[in-house]
């Protein structure tokens, strides 16, 4: 497999993500080291720096963990310089470590070469991910239940389950990785999947 060359930064957690897509493309990869991003002022920094001069791609783990690093690095960075990449709620344990997550899912390190690399083809060479003829809006979140009501949270993590994304999402988040990922009417088709789970009206 030939790596993807990518020309923005990306910002991953630790040395073992780095060392997963070292594997699969030609990149400069940022580990965060955890949450000593936090604490780690000079090294935000930099990621300020870099984001302001091309942008940086943020891939976290799909964990809680992941979700509070992906979170802190957000918020110190201009919306229009990120663009967040997120792996699939996949359960597992990486080969290196004696217990799976809290969470009990694979981290960015357990993720196999393929999706890895399919991940990222879109943004290999300079490129941008295709135009969307309608993209989902936040009026269509709103519309069919995923935010600004009462179980819009509950309905959020059915979506996120079919859709194999991180649970715990936010709106904003969810908003994001959906243009990312499905186009308006691809998203419709798995809603109409999901509305047929009990759980849908809380049941």
């Amino acid at each position: 497999m030939e790596k993807l060359k990518i020309d923005r930064p990306i910002i991953v957690e630790g040395r073992y993500d780095k060392i997963a897509l070292s594997a699969v493309l030609d990149a400069h990869i940022i580990p965060t080291d955890g949450f000593s991003i936090f604490n780690h002022k000079e090294k935000l920094v930099l990621i300020r720096r870099l984001a302001s001069e091309r942008g940086v791609i943020v891939l976290t783990d799909a964990d809680g963990a992941g979700q509070l690093i992906r979170a802190h690095i957000s918020s110190a960075l201009p919306k229009d310089r990120v663009i967040h990449l997120y792996t699939p709620a996949i359960e597992g344990k990486e080969r290196r470590k004696a217990a799976p997550s809290k969470e009990g899912l694979l981290g960015v390190e357990g993720m196999d070469a393929e999706r890895l690399h399919a991940l990222f083809l879109p943004f290999a060479d300079g490129g941008e991910p295709k135009k969307r003829e309608r993209a989902i809006e936040k009026r269509d979140l709103y519309a069919d239940g995923l935010s600004g009501r009462e179980n819009s949270a509950a309905r959020r993590e059915i979506l996120c389950e079919r859709m194999k994304l991180p649970r715990g999402m936010t709106a904003p988040a969810l908003l994001g990785a959906l243009n990312l990922l499905y186009t308006y009417d691809e998203y419709q088709e798995i809603l109409s999947v999901c509305k047929e789970d009990p759980r849908w009206n809380g049941k």
